[in-house]
């Protein structure tokens, strides 16, 4: 028996006196109602309504009881309050600084489609973890290697005047003397990893450039005015290039990556919402052309 519904029939039909009225003022049928009292009357062992007059009259033992059957009526009233409130709340969730404000409205408004309202805060790669593990924030997209990811985003180099669009080869970055001014590669702070810094290095130090030419920008404002005022080169995705104004071109040789896995404090948040916004999310995160194979 649904004790809730049949109590919320019995205090309207006992504050009104009336089936007819009592029904509707419970949105039910009086049919229905009727139904509801006769159950609730046998699941309480007694007659709530004297029904030998014209009015629903109040039996002794329903007046004892009206009081608290409108006190749980009031309780599960509230129960739904609050629970539709929790509904509304923001989730928070820890996204990378670099994301794009228009993609992410997009992302929120795909999230609650689904019933979720997000709430982001954007931070750089080691501190989305760290919000994560203090329990800060409920959701985070962390940066892991291209192998583990969900979402992966090629990285290539980007320049504020266009060259060439070929293929950058990175030993044609060597000085050809050394008192020539040389050119560099910025990393920006997002991609401050060692699976994206080492192997970068790396691929320089075979190239025979210097130690200096492949160095960490302080930030990416920082890096991108380097980029428009020399002839710096910033390591950034395709679309990350687009939203800057600039000039994009692919890496030759090894290939470097963003990798991002959705994680969660607790619960199956992180499944669900990396099944049902995928797409969205990948746009955020500059993933080209959203035509990744899903995992």
């Amino acid at each position: 028996m649904d004790l809730v519904g049949a109590c919320r029939v019995f205090v309207r039909v006992g504050e009104r006196g009336s089936f007819t009225l009592g029904a509707a003022a419970a949105g039910v049928p009086q049919p229905v109602a009727s139904r509801r009292i006769a159950a609730l009357e046998k699941h309480l062992g007694n007659a709530l309504f004297d029904r030998s007059g014209r009015r629903a009259a109040l039996t002794p033992f329903g007046r004892d009881l009206l009081p608290s059957a409108k006190r749980l009526v009031e309780l599960a009233d509230t129960l739904e309050c609050d629970a539709e409130q929790a509904r509304l709340r923001p989730v928070s969730f820890a996204v990378p600084d670099i994301c794009p404000v228009r993609e992410l409205a997009a992302l929120e408004a795909a999230a609650r489609e689904l019933g979720t309202v997000l709430g982001f805060r954007t931070a750089g790669p080691a501190a989305r973890g760290e919000l994560l593990s203090a329990h800060e924030v409920r959701l985070a997209l962390v940066a892991v290697p291209p192998q583990e990811a969900t979402w992966t985003v090629p990285l290539g180099v980007a320049t504020a005047v266009t060259t060439d669009a070929r293929p950058l080869r990175i030993e044609t970055l060597r000085p050809r003397q050394p008192q020539r001014p040389f050119q560099r590669i910025r990393i920006q702070p997002e991609d401050d990893l060692p699976h994206i810094r080492d192997p970068l290095e790396q691929l320089g130090h075979r190239a025979a450039l210097l130690p200096a030419q492949i160095t960490v920008a302080a930030s990416l404002t920082a890096a991108v005015s380097e980029t428009l005022r020399s002839n710096a080169l910033l390591l950034c995705s395709s679309a990350q290039a687009d939203e800057l104004g600039l000039y994009w071109r692919e890496l030759a040789g090894a290939p470097v990556a963003r990798g991002y896995h959705l994680r969660a404090g607790s619960g199956d948040d992180a499944r669900r919402l990396s099944e049902g916004l995928w797409e969205p999310i990948a746009r955020c995160l500059g993933v080209p052309g959203n035509r990744q194979e899903r995992p």
